[in-house]
């Protein structure tokens, strides 16, 4: 019976090996012995190839930490880091720490806490450090440049603000008045892309700086960002009357503000995208004072209010000799010898006592006995006099005029038959629109405010909305993609390595136990084998026979003795 023995992975079990011991590094590995080492050797390397395969799936990604910072803080970063365990690298020419995304936000707070980054400017601790026998002179440069970095800290805690220089010129204090020089005071921003300040936020920094330095005016404050432009105006000319940002800002608003509400109104009766609407205010950004001090005359004698009134009267009477000039004038008058009671004649037609209507004797006697008597009369009266005193101030800002144009798309209207038809507005729903709008507005005529509302159809409002891009198009969705295509290849990497490649490797290393097969190829029992040889094993045979049995066989074919004791050894 002829048997056929043979291993996986072996070479048969009638094939010559060689007994010499190999002298190189290629006959070591022919050996049995040389070619474990090297499937050993060949199975740490794809072990090794697998696991770093999956640290390059597993790999993070690193996001930026801090960019654009000094030498010092970029050293005091990489010691906080490489005390904290946290890897890192370097990015842009050195320009950048990165690392780990997962970890950004944590990490810049713990460096916060730290007081990292510093931003290169030294503050008030450099007075901490100050040596003995020191100057004047030596104390007052560190003070200056512990106030030049304390105040470029706190600008620098501006959002919009990413870095800040300031520069002091402190005046040597002189005990002349007239020698006495005011502190200046420059500052350089550089601003965060995309960011910018508006005259309020520089007008705060100008105040600022000038309430942290004594005797430091705004007006000497001069801000100056990154690409030169003067954000500060303390130069700008008096008297000019250019729009600042703050009220360009105010317009704008303005317009927005009226635009929207008419829009807000409207659109209700319209309905959504079918109305546009645009506003220009003219708006007062002029001051005026007005000062009136009016005089009116008096218009009505008797409601006139008297202020004051002075009268005087004079007259010159007394024992004055009147009458003809004469001795008979100084002459007391002679005794009367008519009759008192004696009726005058009347006097003639014509005369002045006829004209005056009086008694001829009683003028004649008035004429004659008495003289008239000089009087002189002084009045002075003074009136008040109307005054008006009005101060007007108009304010800033005030709306002159006000223009607002509407348009107002055509109304959709469903037929019976379902189809959609476009029709103009009628006259009276114009007409309530225009009295909305007019109301959301402000309409005001006296102001001089215009008003236009135009119902026409709408160009392109009826297209399709544009159509979603595919989902394979989406960006998340290509982002996912490649992170899904990378760990499906990396399995795939795996496999074939385990399979082509370790897993034979390993089944050369730990080879499966020998199989007998007859000449049909049924497996059959090395026991029986040996028992057709040498005889029945037993134990009703002693062991002499056992072992001559064993040595007969190991000489007629030491082979297959080998290869039944490597067998045993290799099972366990």
């Amino acid at each position: 019976m002829a048997v056929v023995v043979a291993a996986e992975g072996g070479l048969p079990l009638g094939a010559e090996s060689s007994g010499n011991s190999p002298s190189t590094i290629l006959d070591m590995a022919k050996s049995p012995n040389g070619r474990k080492i090297v499937l050993m050797i060949g199975i740490a390397a794809v072990i090794a190839v697998m696991i770093g395969l999956v640290l390059w799936g597993q790999k993070p990604e690193y996001r930026v930490l801090f960019s654009n910072f000094s030498d010092r803080d970029g050293g005091a970063i990489m010691t906080s880091l490489q005390a904290a365990n946290v890897p890192y690298k370097f990015a842009e020419g050195g320009g950048a720490i990165l690392v780990p995304a997962d970890k950004v936000h944590e990490i810049r707070l713990k460096l916060a806490a730290e007081g990292l980054p510093k931003g290169g400017s030294v503050g008030f601790e450099l007075m901490e450090n100050q040596k003995l026998g020191v100057s004047q002179f030596l104390e007052q440069v560190n003070f200056q440049r512990a106030l030049e970095g304390e105040l470029a800290r706190s600008i620098q805690s501006v959002g919009a603000i990413q870095a800040a220089r300031v520069h002091l010129a402190l005046p040597k204090a002189s005990v002349f008045v007239r020698d006495q020089q005011k502190p200046t005071a420059s500052v350089l921003l550089n601003l965060h892309p995309g960011r910018f300040l508006d005259q309020q936020q520089v007008s705060a920094i100008v105040h600022l700086v000038a309430s942290s330095v004594p005797e430091l005016s705004p007006k000497n404050v001069t801000i100056v960002d990154q690409a030169g432009n003067l954000l500060s105006e303390n130069n700008k000319p008096a008297g000019t009357n250019t729009l600042d940002p703050s009220q360009l800002k105010y317009v704008q608003e303005l317009q927005q503000s009226i635009t929207k509400r008419i829009e807000s109104i409207i659109t209700p009766i319209v309905g959504l995208n079918n109305i546009r609407a645009e506003a220009t205010a003219d708006v007062d950004f002029s001051t005026s004072e007005q000062a009136a001090e009016v005089y009116k005359p008096n218009q009505v004698a008797n409601s006139a209010t008297v202020r004051s009134m002075q009268s005087s009267e004079s007259s010159n009477g007394g024992n004055n000799a009147t009458g003809v000039p004469g001795a008979l004038t100084n002459q007391p008058a002679p005794a009367a010898t008519a009759p008192l009671n004696t009726t005058p004649p009347p006097a003639p037609p014509g005369s002045a006592a006829a004209a005056a209507g009086t008694p001829g004797a009683a003028a004649a006697t008035a004429a004659a006995g008495t003289t008239a008597t000089p009087t002189q009369r002084d009045i002075t009266t003074n009136y008040e006099v109307d005054k008006t005193v009005r101060y007007v101030q108009q304010p800033m800002g005030g709306l002159k005029r006000l223009s607002v144009a509407v348009v107002v798309n055509y109304k959709r209207v469903v037929g019976k038959d379902g189809k959609v038809s476009v029709l103009p507005l009628s006259e009276v729903e114009k007409t309530q629109i225009t009295d909305l709008v007019k109301e959301a507005m402000g309409y005001n005529k006296d102001r001089g405010d215009t008003l236009n509302v135009v119902n026409s159809p709408f160009a392109g409002v009826d297209k399709a909305e544009a159509a979603k891009p595919p989902l394979w198009e989406r960006p998340e969705v290509i982002d996912m993609g490649i992170q899904g295509a990378k760990y499906v290849l990396l399995g795939i990497v795996l496999l074939i390595l385990y399979l082509k490649v370790l897993k034979p490797m390993l089944k050369k290393l730990n080879p499966p136990p020998l199989v007998l097969t007859d000449e049909s190829g049924e497996p059959i029992s090395r026991v029986q084998e040996l028992e057709e040889e040498v005889g029945p094993m037993g134990e009703q045979r002693t062991y002499q026979q056992n072992l001559e049995a064993a040595k007969e066989l190991a000489r007629k074919d030491p082979k297959v003795v080998a290869n039944i004791v490597k067998a045993w050894v290799g099972n366990e």
